[in-house]
């Protein structure tokens, strides 16, 4: 049982805000950040502290990065507003967004400058694990930005995977993302060729999940077609950035992965009909367009 620790999250989108919300929900005092207000308010109203991250930022013990890229991430710690040289020595950085294991090894270098310990600790788990505080987080980094991180890692996650250097977490959320991705896209794939056949979502829903052709995506996603309900819990976005940080490495370790490939091109065709907002089952809905189909929820 680790002290309770003054921590910030910035970020609290889908799932920073489940984050957010556990790290308050073990007794830590937490402050809420993000560009949009009603969050912020929203969180502030649950129990999350007033003020902003920078009034506070010298008091932080640890500063939870919840963030869509790479980009978001440097801005967020050293861009013009960025909270990192507001840091005290000593203090936590827990990085938890999809980058390359370069950029992480990067932003880990310029903290060590300011003499902040930074956890390479990109996440799994989906918004109500992140709500519950049942994440796995694929962790990398010094054994001192291990405790320094704890009271932050014991409340967020179920299992914390200690990796080994800064940059092993990147990598290895990468190998998530791949199979996630080419997950999501073969589900909607299959869902929609049954539909040719005669087989409806529902009672793809009721067989496949018992056969040896199920996933935890499937089982998560499939779900979303099958009542029409594309409320993006994790949205079609996501996927040309993370399939495209997969294509990239494996591009620098002169690896083919064809499968990522295929994918990303599903979601890229998603975006492209205006579907990058929705939930990332929605990339059925490319599959639809082309053989004719009318899914649920369709008119």
């Amino acid at each position: 049982m680790t002290n309770s620790a003054q921590i910030a999250v910035i970020g609290l989108g889908a799932m920073g805000y489940g984050m957010a919300s556990s790290c308050l929900r073990a007794g830590n005092k937490v402050w809420g950040a993000d560009i949009a207000t009603a969050p912020v308010e929203r969180f502030r109203a649950e129990g999350g502290q007033p003020g902003n991250v920078a009034d506070v930022a010298a008091r932080l013990d640890i500063v939870v990065v919840s963030v869509l890229n790479a980009d978001q991430t440097a801005a967020v710690l050293f861009g013009p507003k960025g909270v990192a040289p507001l840091l005290r020595k000593g203090a936590a950085i827990v990085a938890c967004a999809t980058v390359s294991p370069d950029f992480a090894r990067e932003m880990a270098r310029k903290c060590d400058e300011y003499g902040l310990h930074y956890l390479d600790a990109p996440i799994s788990g989906g918004a109500a694990k992140a709500a519950s505080g049942q994440l796995s987080i694929m962790a990398a980094g010094l054994e001192a930005a291990f405790d320094a991180s704890a009271p932050a890692l014991d409340a967020m996650a179920a299992t914390v995977f200690r990796l080994g250097d800064v940059g092993a977490g990147s990598a290895m959320k990468a190998v998530n993302q791949l199979l996630a991705g080419v997950h999501i896209a073969a589900m909607a794939e299959a869902l929609t060729f049954g539909m040719t056949q005669g087989v409806s979502p529902d009672k793809f829903l009721e067989v496949i999940p018992q056969c040896a052709g199920t996933s935890w995506m499937l089982e998560n996603r499939a779900p979303h077609i099958a009542a029409g309900d594309y409320t993006p819990l994790s949205q079609v976005n996501i996927w040309p950035k993370d399939l495209g940080i997969v294509l990239d490495i494996a591009r620098e370790a002169k690896f083919s992965a064809p499968l990522t490939a295929a994918a990303l091109q599903q979601f890229l065709a998603a975006a492209g009909m205006g579907l990058g907002g929705q939930d990332d089952a929605a990339i059925a809905k490319v599959y639809a367009r082309n053989a004719g189909l009318t899914l649920p929820g369709d008119v």
